[in-house]
C-alpha cells in the first residue's frame, strides 16, 4: 500500500485517469559521493491524459519527508505514451539514513495550465532494498492510495545503557536516613532518525521514571542540532529506590525535535516489566529524586498495573521488557540496549 499523502499531489486534480503501464528505473548508492541515485530510464504504455496523448514527467520524494526539499523532477516528454527519460535524480545522505525511508516515484501528465494529472506511482522500501542490484527493473504503476498518516512504526533507534546499584553496595548511607538504591542511565546516541518534514533533526531526549511524572523525575539531554545520528553521551541518576520498586516502575524515554518556540516528538521507548510484579497493592509509589550528569539539565501490548493500580504506560514491547528484566537480574552491571523509537 502506498504511504503517500495528498500533500504529495500538490499539482491539483483534473478528473481522473485509469492508471496503467509501467516504469523502468534503477537504484544505486554511491559510497564515495554519499549519494542515492535514482536512474529513470523510461515508461511504457502510459494512460492517455487527453486526446490520445500524454505529456509525462516523473517526480520523486524520499518519504516520510514530503517537503519541497525532498522533491525531484525529470523534464517533460511531450506527446508520448512510451517516453524515454534517461535522467538521474540524486539525494545526498548517509547510507544508514536510508533505513526507514521509502522512495515514492510517481508519473504525471504536465498540463500547460498547470493542472497536472496523476498517471501512477511506485513505492520502494529502501531499508530492505538489495543494494547489490543496480540493474534497471520494470515496475507496474499503481493507483494512488493516500492515507491519514505516514504509518511509520519507528523513526530511528536509541542507544543507551542502564545499571541498578542496590542500597548499601557502595558504602553506608548517612546516619538517620533510610538506605536507597540508584538507577544509572547512560543515553549514548540516536541512530538513523527519520525527520518529520525537513532534512534533519535538532534532537534531545527526555526521561521520566514513572509513576513519578513530577519535575523531579524529568531529565533531559542537551539539544544536538542538525543531525540524524546525534551523539548525546549524557548520564542520568535516579535515587530513592528499593530493589522491588523497579518491578513497579517504567523508564520512559522520548526523543524530540527542538524548535524555537515549541518541540515535536519523534518517538519513544518504555522500559518496564509490562505489568508490575512487586510492591503491595494500595501502597503509594515513591517519589524518586533525580539528577543529571554530563550533558544537560536536569509494541503495542496491553497496559498493566503499578502498585496495584491500572496504568496505561506499562505497555512495553517484548524487547523493551527484556532489557528491564536483565536490569533486575544483573544488579551492579551495565545493561546495553539499542531499541527502536516507536511512534505509538
Amino acid at each position: 500500500l502506498s504511504g503517500s499523502l495528498m500533500s504529495l499531489y500538490s499539482e491539483g486534480e483534473l478528473g481522473s485517469v485509469a492508471v496503467r503501464g509501467c516504469v523502468q528505473f534503477s537504484l544505486r548508492y554511491d559510497l564515495a559521493k554519499k549519494e542515492l541515485q535514482v536512474h529513470v530510464l523510461r515508461c511504457r504504455e502510459l494512460a492517455e491524459a487527453k486526446k490520445q496523448r500524454s505529456d509525462p514527467y516523473i517526480k520523486t520524494y524520499l518519504l516520510p519527508d514530503k517537503s519541497n526539499r525532498s522533491k525531484r523532477k525529470t523534464t517533460v516528454r511531450k506527446r508520448s505514451l512510451d517516453p524515454i527519460f534517461n535522467e538521474t535524480l540524486k539525494y545526498k545522505l548517509e547510507k544508514r539514513d536510508l533505513q526507514g525511508r521509502t522512495l515514492n516515484l510517481s508519473v504525471w501528465h504536465h498540463d500547460s495550465l498547470g493542472r497536472n494529472l496523476f498517471l501512477g506511482e511506485v513505492e520502494i522500501a529502501l531499508g530492505t532494498w538489495d543494494w547489490a542490484n543496480t540493474r534497471p527493473e520494470w515496475f507496474s504503476l499503481q493507483p494512488r492510495m493516500p492515507i491519514s498518516s505516514d504509518g511509520l512504526a519507528s523513526r530511528g533507534n536509541l542507544n543507551l545503557a542502564l545499571k541498578f546499584i542496590p542500597a548499601g553496595s557502595e558504602g553506608e548511607g548517612c546516619p538517620g536516613l533510610p538506605p536507597t538504591g540508584e538507577l544509572h542511565i547512560w543515553v549514548k546516541d540516536a541512530q538513523s532518525l527519520i525527520p518529520l518534514q525537513s532534512g534533519s533533526v535538532d534532537a534531545f531526549v527526555q526521561c521520566y521514571v514513572l509513576p513519578d511524572d513530577s519535575k523531579a523525575s524529568r531529565q533531559k539531554t542537551r539539544v544536538v542540532k542538525r543531525s540524524l545520528n546525534p551523539l548525546f553521551n549524557h548520564t542520568m541518576v535516579y535515587d530513592g529506590f528499593q530493589a522491588k520498586d523497579l518491578a513497579e516502575a517504567c523508564a520512559e524515554f522520548t526523543l524530540w525535535h527542538h524548535e524555537a518556540f515549541s518541540k515535536r516528538q519523534l518517538g519513544g521507548i518504555r522500559l518496564s516489566l509490562g505489568t508490575g510484579e512487586g510492591g503491595s497493592p494500595g501502597v503509594p509509589p515513591p517519589r524518586l529524586a533525580g539528577h543529571g550528569r554530563g550533558g544537560g539539565d536536569g509494541g503495542d501490548v496491553s497496559a498493566g498495573s503499578s502498585y496495584g493500580l491500572p496504568v496505561g504506560w506499562m505497555d512495553s514491547t517484548e524487547e523493551e521488557r527484556g532489557v528491564w528484566g536483565r536490569l533486575l537480574q544483573q544488579p551492579g552491571q551495565w545493561v546495553e540496549a539499542l531499541l527502536p523509537l516507536r511512534t505509538n
